[in-house]
């Protein structure tokens, strides 16, 4: 099985067949990582290079671990302790770590399309770990993954994306995926973080009741609100904005049905979901966090294409 490019730069640039590949794939890698010796040699003699421009620390332990799982060599490259401090371009600092020959580069970046650019530039395979507001791909596939896992399948499925879409590059993979994949997506929150041309461009429904859009779906993925990127005042409070749109033990006991509680992380305990959710028995929060690192295996092994072992060895 092979996909039909070389990096992986978002969900929008991937067909449906590599999805499903990908996804096929992490089900095998899911099975390595329940047996006794967890380590395989699949992508021994490939070096990979974590470059994170943003701070992050499920995402990049998710790739360490998955590399490390591979017997892949890795170098982890932050900002803070390297020449990008002292005025260093983004493409300088990639062609100086390439000419140690790396082939692989999994990056984090501030700017939206700088995973792009950088494959324009350079011959090593790219893995966006996240873009500005635009894409966060992997998370979107270990998503997919766990709603699969736990429901049977994405074709059909009714999934719900909570919170801050405006700012969530989360969301935007997610609606890319879910919606090739056959899934029927909505997006529910405040107006204000919402953008409004949401619905006739991407294909979802939008609705602004939070007890509405829960009712109406199998699956409630639930997004942080990003404070950080909010340039102005979108809602009063977090307060208030929990008492309208936060998932609590109190709405979920009001349905008629029972749903899938999902959350990409880190979690605002008490702002946009309650302890009691998240830690409850319709949660697979942590079944996200551990599907992550069979979902980035997968990744990696596919993209290293003929420098990989074979797939006997996984």
């Amino acid at each position: 099985m092979q996909l039909s490019t070389r990096h992986l730069l978002g969900i929008k640039d991937l067909s449906p067949n590599d999805i499903s590949i990908i996804l096929q794939t992490a089900g095998q890698f899911k099975e390595v990582l329940q047996r006794p010796v967890k380590k395989v040699p699949t992508l021994r003699d490939v070096t990979i290079v974590n470059l994170f421009y943003e701070n992050s620390t499920r995402t990049r332990i998710s790739f360490e671990l998955a590399e490390k799982r591979l017997s892949a060599d890795t170098i982890n490259f932050t900002t803070g302790s390297s020449s990008v401090s002292k005025g260093e371009t983004l493409l300088d600092t990639v062609n100086n770590i390439l000419s140690m020959k790396v082939d692989m580069v999994v990056m984090r970046h501030s700017a939206s399309g700088a995973p792009h650019f950088l494959a324009q530039h350079i011959p090593a395979a790219i893995v966006n770990a996240g873009d500005g507001v635009n894409e966060h791909p992997t998370q979107a596939l270990l998503d997919a993954f766990s709603i699969a896992e736990k429901t049977g399948g994405l074709e059909g499925r009714k999934v719900v994306l909570v919170g801050d879409i405006m700012h969530s590059r989360v969301a935007l993979s997610n609606i890319y995926l879910l919606r090739k994949m056959g899934a029927e997506v909505m997006v529910a929150g405040p107006p204000t973080l919402i953008p409004k041309y949401i619905a006739p461009a991407l294909g979802v429904k939008v609705e602004y009741n939070l007890k509405k859009a829960l009712q109406w779906c199998d699956v409630a993925n639930v997004l942080r609100i990003q404070l950080e990127r909010q340039n102005q005042v979108l809602f009063s409070s977090l307060r208030e904005y929990n008492l309208a749109y936060g998932v609590t033990r109190r709405l979920l006991d009001s349905l008629n049905k029972e749903i899938v509680i999902m959350h990409p992380g880190p979690i605002n305990r008490g702002v946009e979901i309650d302890s009691d959710v998240a830690d409850g028995n319709q949660s697979i929060i942590l079944q996200q966090v551990e599907n992550g690192v069979a979902v980035r295996m997968a990744v990696l092994y596919l993209l290293s294409g003929g420098k990989s072992r074979a797939a006997a060895n996984v």
